[in-house]
């Protein structure tokens, strides 16, 4: 039988990952990132690059511009939650969810690693995929950002 404590700590994760994954649509989709930054923060396309574009480091100002922005919207809402549920959030787990959440987010918005990702665990044709309403490339970085909040609400949880 789960101790009280045990109950605690799976409720505190429910309800973390509850508000990260509403304050990662809003900030991805709505409050997080303008047209500009979203076309900006990856790295070169493949075909930019076969196109003759040397700069694979271009994009870190619109990256920067919206990973602050998506960080901001989940801190609101964070202390929206905070201050209204009865969440046993740490100062640790907070900074160690944060850190995660800002450092996983910038990387997978380069873009080639979930490119990369998808090429060698055998779906390039997935990655390329943007037709018909679906984009391949959108679709496994929403997933992986769901990972990466998974792991952030767990932080909230245990720490």
């Amino acid at each position: 039988m789960a101790s009280i404590d045990d109950l605690t700590t799976l409720t505190t994760f429910a309800a973390s990952w509850a508000v990260l994954h509403v304050a990662h649509n809003l900030g991805d989709h709505i409050t997080g990132q303008t047209d500009q930054q979203a076309e900006d923060k990856g790295a070169p396309k493949p075909e930019d690059i076969a196109n003759g574009a040397t700069n694979k480091h271009s994009g870190w100002a619109a990256l920067l511009g919206h990973v602050a922005l998506y960080h901001l919207t989940l801190l609101v809402l964070g202390f929206l939650a905070w201050l209204t549920l009865p969440l046993h959030w740490s100062p640790a787990g907070v900074a160690a969810a944060l850190a995660v959440s800002i450092t996983t987010h910038a990387f997978l918005d380069r873009q080639w690693p979930v490119r990369w990702l998808l090429e060698h665990t055998g779906s390039p044709d997935f990655a390329a995929l943007n037709t018909g309403g679906l984009n391949g490339m959108y679709v496994a970085d929403q997933a992986l950002h769901s990972l990466a909040l998974a792991v952030s609400a767990a932080l909230l949880a245990v720490l």
